[in-house]
């Protein structure tokens, strides 16, 4: 079953590469917002570093813009796609700094190194690797960073202790994501489309806190939280009508979270 999940987020990431396709985290297609937009990837545009041919829009937050990212230091961005927010970290980190990019598809990867080639950035480096098993040494990163990425993870525990493993003592994580509270329903989140869009993995937001907290991480707080609704017409998709009466008198709620802690 693990495998089955993780071949069909490198086959659905692989096709966002190959056909420009936007239908993961940041899809316009499977959120809206609670005025009737749909739209929840954030506006990178103008932040410095930021690189167009990077940007396939599949985040949910902006998880430089909580953390102190400083000249020198070396960051790692977990599931780092086409380097959108490496990019933006390498601008922070300057010249003197190191900027890692993790992701398990290899389609990503070469994205990604072609984006870099162009940009010609010596301390920047893409790494095929899965985040559950992350190919970085032991306490030897300032700052960790994702974007939209660790809800997608099958182990989440094994995850974050990972995250816990590369950073040395002094360092902190700043993590945007996609999280639930209340009751979703398990057909929904069973379903493809909204696996690929970040919800059929996500779990409580107080247990995914809770989780980061038995990785070992101090001072864990979420600094920014916003809330999505599901369209009724996808929702009809794939509830009968008794499933989904019973759905709209819940309280179950997707929202999007940026949390941080240090080690």
């Amino acid at each position: 079953m693990i495998e089955e999940i993780k071949n069909a987020v490198q086959e659905k990431y692989s096709e966002i590469v190959e056909q420009k396709e936007t239908c993961g985290c940041g899809s316009k297609s499977n959120f809206a917002f609670p005025d009737g937009s749909q739209d929840f990837s954030k506006d990178y545009t103008k932040l410095q570093g930021y690189e167009k041919d990077a940007d396939y829009n599949l985040g949910c937050g902006i998880p430089t813009g909580f953390i102190q990212i400083k000249e020198g230091d070396t960051v790692v961005d977990l599931g780092a796609g086409a380097g959108n927010d490496v990019f933006v970290a390498r601008k922070l980190v300057g010249e003197t700094g190191k900027v890692i990019g993790i992701d398990m598809t290899q389609a990503m990867i070469n994205k990604a190194n072609e984006n870099n080639a162009k940009l010609g950035y010596n301390n920047v480096e893409f790494k095929l690797g899965e985040i559950e098993n992350l190919p970085i040494n032991n306490d030897s990163a300032d700052i960790v960073i994702s974007n939209c990425v660790m809800n997608l993870v099958p182990n989440k525990n094994k995850a974050f202790s990972e995250v816990f493993r590369i950073l040395n003592k002094a360092g902190q994580f700043s993590i945007s994501d996609i999280v639930v509270s209340g009751d979703l329903p398990e057909k929904l989140r069973k379903s493809a489309e909204l696996y690929v869009g970040c919800v059929a993995r996500a779990i409580d937001k107080q247990l995914y806190v809770d989780t980061i907290k038995s990785a070992g991480f101090k001072n864990v707080k979420i600094v920014e939280e916003k809330k999505y609704v599901l369209p009724e017409n996808l929702v009809k998709q794939y509830l009968l009508q008794d499933e989904y009466d019973l759905y709209k008198t819940t309280n179950a709620e997707i929202l999007s979270i940026t949390v941080m802690g240090t080690k």
